[in-house]
C-alpha cells in the first residue's frame, strides 16, 4: 500500500509496512522529515523550542508554555501495537490537550486520532504523524492544544473573538441616543473583552430589551472614574452594526426563550441567540 504525503506541495511516496532495506530508510527519513514540519510550526507560531526531558527516551520531545511551564504538545516515537495498531515500524506521534469532552469524542472518530498514548485519555489525545492526518488539521489540533494549556493572561489575548451581552442604564448615560451623531462611541470596558469581540448592548429598565450590535475596535483606554454608582478603570471604543427594535429582544423574551434571567455586567451569551441576533 502506498500513502503520499504532501509537504508544502511537494510529493513524497513511501511504504508503510515495508520495513527492510531501501524503504525502512525512506520510512525513517519521511518520520524525520514530518517531525521537522511539526517543529518548525510550533517555532515559528509560538517562538517554542523542543525539550528532550528523558535520557533513555531522547527522540521525545515535550513543547511548554514559556509563561506557567505546562506541556501543550508532545511528539514520541511509539510501537504501532501499544496504540492498538497493527504490527509494523514505530511511528511519530504527537500528544495534545482537548478540554472538551464531547469534541474530543468526535476526533476520535477520524482516522489517525486515538486516545492518548501514556497520558490522561480523557483530556489528551495521540494524532499519528505518518500522513493519515492531514497537515492541516494537526496544526488546528496544535493551536487548540496551545490554547487550552495557556494561562488565563495569554488565553485572553488568543482566543477568537466573543460575544458578550452587557448592560447600559439609561439613569446615568443617554444610551437612547448614544449613536445620534456618530456610529463610534467609547464605553466602559467590561473585563475580558478585547479589540473584535462583538457586544450587544442591552438597555435597562424603563426599556429593558437589547437595542444595538456594536464592534469593539480599541480598548484599554486610560480612564479613572468612581462616584457612589459607577467605577471605571479603562475605556473600549464600540462601533455600531445594527440597531433592534425595542419589542424585539425585550427580558422577558431573554428570559422565557434564552433562559437570561439577569443582565447586571458583561456575559456571553447562548448560541440560539446568538444565531437569532444575527437574522
Amino acid at each position: 500500500m502506498v500513502d503520499c504525503l504532501i509537504f508544502h506541495k511537494r510529493i513524497y511516496s513511501f511504504c508503510n509496512y515495508c520495513a527492510c532495506g531501501p524503504n525502512r530508510r525512506l520510512w525513517k527519513g519521511m518520520a524525520i522529515m514530518m517531525r521537522e514540519f511539526v517543529f518548525d510550526y510550533i517555532k515559528k507560531k509560538y517562538q517554542v523550542l523542543p525539550e528532550y526531558p528523558w535520557r533513555k527516551y531522547d527522540m521525545n520531545a515535550v513543547f511548554r508554555h514559556t509563561d506557567n511551564n505546562k506541556w501543550f504538545a508532545l511528539v514520541m516515537e511509539v510501537g504501532r501495537d501499544k496504540l492498538g495498531l497493527p504490527a509494523g515500524e514505530d511511528v511519530d506521534v504527537i500528544n495534545l490537550k482537548i478540554d472538551d469532552p464531547f469534541f474530543k469524542d468526535v476526533l476520535l472518530q477520524e482516522d489517525g486520532i486515538l486516545p492518548a498514548y501514556h497520558m490522561n485519555k480523557f483530556h489528551w489525545i495521540s494524532v499519528l504523524l505518518d500522513g493519515t492526518v492531514a497537515w492541516e488539521r494537526v496544526y488546528e489540533l496544535i493551536d487548540m492544544s496551545f490554547a487550552v494549556t495557556a494561562s488565563a493572561k495569554k488565553k485572553t489575548k488568543i482566543r477568537p473573538p466573543k460575544e458578550w451581552l452587557i448592560p447600559a442604564n439609561p439613569k446615568f448615560y443617554d444610551i437612547l441616543h448614544a449613536f445620534d451623531d456618530a456610529d463610534e462611541i467609547e464605553w466602559k470596558q467590561g473585563s475580558g473583552i478585547k479589540t473584535g469581540d462583538t457586544v450587544f448592548l442591552y438597555v435597562a429598565a424603563p426599556v429593558s430589551a437589547i437595542l444595538f450590535r456594536c464592534k469593539v475596535t480599541e480598548t484599554d483606554i486610560p480612564y479613572d472614574y468612581a462616584d457612589k454608582n459607577l467605577t471605571i478603570n479603562a475605556l473600549m471604543k464600540v462601533k455600531l452594526q445594527k440597531r433592534y427594535q425595542p419589542d424585539r429582544f425585550t427580558f422577558d423574551i431573554l428570559k422565557e426563550e434564552y433562559g437570561i434571567f439577569a443582565v447586571r455586567g458583561p456575559r456571553g451569551i447562548p448560541n440560539s441567540l446568538s444565531a437569532a441576533l444575527k437574522k
